[in-house]
Protein backbone atom coordinates (compact mmCIF):
# COMPACT_ATOMS: atom_id res chain seq x y z
CA UNK A 1 0.00 0.00 0.00
CA UNK A 2 1.21 3.21 -0.85
CA UNK A 3 -0.22 5.47 2.08
CA UNK A 4 -0.53 4.60 5.09
CA UNK A 5 -4.06 3.44 6.60
CA UNK A 6 -5.63 5.28 8.95
CA UNK A 7 -6.85 2.27 11.54
CA UNK A 8 -8.08 3.07 14.82
CA UNK A 9 -5.78 5.97 16.54
CA UNK A 10 -6.96 7.09 20.21
CA UNK A 11 -3.60 8.01 21.76
CA UNK A 12 -4.03 11.23 20.00
CA UNK A 13 -3.85 14.33 22.43
CA UNK A 14 -7.37 16.25 23.40
CA UNK A 15 -5.36 19.81 21.64
CA UNK A 16 -5.20 18.09 18.20
CA UNK A 17 -8.71 17.20 17.95
CA UNK A 18 -11.48 18.93 15.96
CA UNK A 19 -14.68 19.61 16.64
CA UNK A 20 -15.48 17.75 13.94
CA UNK A 21 -17.35 14.45 14.56
CA UNK A 22 -19.02 10.85 11.88
CA UNK A 23 -20.95 8.25 12.50
CA UNK A 24 -19.64 5.34 10.13
CA UNK A 25 -20.02 1.77 9.68
CA UNK A 26 -16.46 0.12 8.94
CA UNK A 27 -16.00 -2.70 5.53
CA UNK A 28 -15.29 -5.83 6.77
CA UNK A 29 -12.04 -7.83 5.16
CA UNK A 30 -11.25 -8.60 3.08
CA UNK A 31 -13.56 -6.16 1.03
CA UNK A 32 -12.17 -3.20 2.90
CA UNK A 33 -8.63 -3.89 2.56
CA UNK A 34 -9.50 -4.14 -1.30
CA UNK A 35 -11.03 -0.67 -0.97
CA UNK A 36 -8.23 0.80 1.27
CA UNK A 37 -5.44 0.09 -0.92
CA UNK A 38 -7.60 1.47 -3.96
CA UNK A 39 -8.23 4.76 -2.82
CA UNK A 40 -4.46 4.81 -2.28
CA UNK A 41 -3.63 4.00 -5.64
CA UNK A 42 -6.13 6.90 -6.77
CA UNK A 43 -4.88 9.31 -3.78
CA UNK A 44 -1.68 8.50 -2.15
CA UNK A 45 -1.23 10.86 0.01
CA UNK A 46 -4.48 9.89 1.70
CA UNK A 47 -5.14 7.92 5.21
CA UNK A 48 -8.38 5.32 4.15
CA UNK A 49 -10.59 3.51 6.67
CA UNK A 50 -13.18 2.05 3.96
CA UNK A 51 -16.29 3.43 5.63
CA UNK A 52 -19.90 3.83 4.91
CA UNK A 53 -20.87 7.54 7.12
CA UNK A 54 -24.49 6.71 8.65
CA UNK A 55 -23.50 10.54 9.98
CA UNK A 56 -21.00 12.74 7.73
CA UNK A 57 -18.71 15.04 9.41
CA UNK A 58 -20.39 17.60 11.67
CA UNK A 59 -19.39 20.17 14.52
CA UNK A 60 -21.23 19.43 18.08
CA UNK A 61 -22.87 21.89 20.33
CA UNK A 62 -22.52 19.07 23.25
CA UNK A 63 -19.84 17.40 24.98
CA UNK A 64 -19.45 14.10 22.67
CA UNK A 65 -20.11 11.62 25.41
CA UNK A 66 -23.80 12.99 25.58
CA UNK A 67 -24.00 12.49 21.66
CA UNK A 68 -22.13 9.20 22.28
CA UNK A 69 -25.55 8.29 24.35
CA UNK A 70 -28.34 9.37 21.64
CA UNK A 71 -26.44 7.08 19.32
CA UNK A 72 -26.05 4.14 21.46
CA UNK A 73 -29.76 4.66 22.44
CA UNK A 74 -30.67 4.23 18.69
CA UNK A 75 -28.21 1.79 17.75
CA UNK A 76 -29.14 -1.14 20.44
CA UNK A 77 -32.65 -1.05 19.06
CA UNK A 78 -31.79 -0.93 15.36
CA UNK A 79 -31.20 -4.20 13.89
CA UNK A 80 -28.22 -5.23 11.39
CA UNK A 81 -28.69 -5.30 7.94
CA UNK A 82 -27.08 -5.79 4.23
CA UNK A 83 -25.03 -3.46 2.60
CA UNK A 84 -24.47 -3.79 -1.12
CA UNK A 85 -21.69 -1.79 -2.93
CA UNK A 86 -22.91 -1.82 -6.71
CA UNK A 87 -21.24 0.52 -9.32
CA UNK A 88 -18.26 3.76 -9.11
CA UNK A 89 -19.81 6.66 -9.61
CA UNK A 90 -18.66 11.24 -9.39
CA UNK A 91 -21.17 13.32 -7.53
CA UNK A 92 -20.83 15.77 -10.12
CA UNK A 93 -20.17 18.89 -7.90
CA UNK A 94 -17.27 17.87 -5.88
CA UNK A 95 -15.97 15.29 -8.30
CA UNK A 96 -15.59 12.88 -5.70
CA UNK A 97 -15.44 9.40 -6.93
CA UNK A 98 -17.60 6.69 -4.93
CA UNK A 99 -18.88 3.20 -4.69
CA UNK A 100 -22.89 3.82 -4.98
CA UNK A 101 -24.92 1.30 -2.76
CA UNK A 102 -27.69 -1.39 -3.55
CA UNK A 103 -28.92 -3.24 -0.86
CA UNK A 104 -29.08 -1.63 2.51
CA UNK A 105 -29.07 2.43 0.81
CA UNK A 106 -32.52 3.05 1.74
CA UNK A 107 -31.89 1.44 5.36
CA UNK A 108 -28.92 3.93 5.92
CA UNK A 109 -31.04 7.01 4.86
CA UNK A 110 -33.37 5.72 7.86
CA UNK A 111 -30.89 5.08 10.41
CA UNK A 112 -29.20 8.59 9.47
CA UNK A 113 -33.08 10.19 9.59
CA UNK A 114 -33.16 8.59 13.61
CA UNK A 115 -29.45 10.02 13.95
CA UNK A 116 -29.63 13.54 12.77
CA UNK A 117 -31.74 14.61 15.50
CA UNK A 118 -31.24 16.48 19.14
CA UNK A 119 -27.25 15.82 20.35
CA UNK A 120 -26.11 15.32 16.65
CA UNK A 121 -28.58 17.44 14.16
CA UNK A 122 -26.52 19.46 11.73
CA UNK A 123 -27.64 21.43 8.79
CA UNK A 124 -25.22 19.20 5.84
CA UNK A 125 -24.37 20.82 2.85
CA UNK A 126 -25.47 17.89 0.40
CA UNK A 127 -28.04 15.53 0.67
CA UNK A 128 -27.64 12.83 2.80
CA UNK A 129 -26.85 10.08 0.43
CA UNK A 130 -25.06 6.91 1.59
CA UNK A 131 -22.00 5.55 0.03
CA UNK A 132 -18.09 4.46 0.13
CA UNK A 133 -16.11 7.52 -0.99
CA UNK A 134 -12.72 6.35 -2.84
CA UNK A 135 -11.11 9.95 -4.21
CA UNK A 136 -11.83 13.03 -3.28
CA UNK A 137 -9.74 16.66 -3.38
CA UNK A 138 -8.47 15.62 -7.16
CA UNK A 139 -8.17 17.99 -9.93
CA UNK A 140 -10.31 18.48 -12.72
CA UNK A 141 -8.05 17.29 -14.82
CA UNK A 142 -7.43 14.30 -12.25
CA UNK A 143 -10.82 12.83 -12.30
CA UNK A 144 -11.85 11.30 -15.35
CA UNK A 145 -8.41 8.77 -15.42
CA UNK A 146 -9.37 8.28 -11.86
CA UNK A 147 -12.51 7.43 -12.38
CA UNK A 148 -11.28 4.86 -15.25
CA UNK A 149 -9.03 3.89 -13.04
CA UNK A 150 -11.46 2.75 -10.18
CA UNK A 151 -14.01 1.33 -12.38
CA UNK A 152 -11.55 -0.99 -14.17
CA UNK A 153 -9.73 -2.26 -10.25
CA UNK A 154 -13.57 -2.75 -9.26
CA UNK A 155 -14.81 -4.61 -12.15
CA UNK A 156 -11.44 -7.23 -11.42
CA UNK A 157 -12.36 -7.57 -7.83
CA UNK A 158 -13.29 -11.39 -7.39
CA UNK A 159 -14.41 -10.99 -3.46
CA UNK A 160 -18.00 -10.32 -1.94
CA UNK A 161 -19.14 -7.15 -2.92
CA UNK A 162 -22.00 -6.60 -0.02
CA UNK A 163 -21.62 -6.95 4.02
CA UNK A 164 -23.86 -6.96 7.33
CA UNK A 165 -23.72 -4.05 8.84
CA UNK A 166 -23.33 -4.64 12.57
CA UNK A 167 -21.47 -2.23 14.66
CA UNK A 168 -21.06 1.83 14.00
CA UNK A 169 -18.09 3.65 15.31
CA UNK A 170 -18.31 7.20 16.37
CA UNK A 171 -15.50 9.05 15.34
CA UNK A 172 -13.27 12.13 15.92
CA UNK A 173 -11.15 14.60 13.50
CA UNK A 174 -8.23 15.44 14.37
CA UNK A 175 -5.63 18.91 12.93
CA UNK A 176 -3.33 16.00 10.15
CA UNK A 177 -6.67 15.05 8.89
CA UNK A 178 -6.83 11.46 11.18
CA UNK A 179 -9.76 9.92 12.51
CA UNK A 180 -9.91 8.40 16.18
CA UNK A 181 -12.40 6.06 17.14
CA UNK A 182 -14.16 6.85 20.40
CA UNK A 183 -16.61 4.96 20.90
CA UNK A 184 -17.94 1.43 19.14
CA UNK A 185 -21.67 0.46 18.89
CA UNK A 186 -23.32 -2.95 18.35
CA UNK A 187 -26.56 -2.52 16.07
CA UNK A 188 -29.72 -4.97 18.07
CA UNK A 189 -27.66 -5.48 21.31
CA UNK A 190 -31.06 -4.96 23.26
CA UNK A 191 -34.17 -7.10 22.31
CA UNK A 192 -37.30 -4.52 21.83
CA UNK A 193 -39.98 -5.20 23.69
Amino acid sequence: MSCESNGTRRGVPAEERLNVFALVIYLPEPLGRFLDELRCELVPHDKPHAHVSVLPPRPLAVDWQVASDQVRSLTEAWSPFEIELTNIEVFPVTNVIYLELGAGAAELRRLHGAMNTRALEFHEPFAYHPHVTLAQELTSSDVTAAHALARRRWESYQGKRSFRAERAVFVQNTLHNMWVDLAEFGLGTVVVR
